[in-house]
């Protein structure tokens, strides 16, 4: 499916003048049709699936409990 460049920018939830941007420096494949520019929406989904593990690995850094020292308990 492809989509304008106003429906990328409210997919990705960026700026549409970022997303021009991106295009013109070819960080974002996108096809001309005379009139606009068409991008491919599925080329999102690898970036989208690496962002999800990297939330739910940082959440899971911060719930986990912190070790107790083994020196705390030394009384020298």
């Amino acid at each position: 499916m492809y989509l304008t460049i106003k429906e990328t920018a409210e997919y990705l939830d960026l700026d549409e003048s970022y997303i021009n941007q991106l295009i013109q420096e070819r960080k974002i494949r996108a096809v001309h049709d005379g009139e606009q520019y068409l991008i491919y929406k599925e080329q999102f989904n690898n970036h989208l699936e690496q962002m999800e593990k990297a939330k739910k690995m940082i959440a899971d850094y911060y719930n986990e409990p912190i070790p107790e020292d083994i020196d705390v308990k030394d009384e020298d």
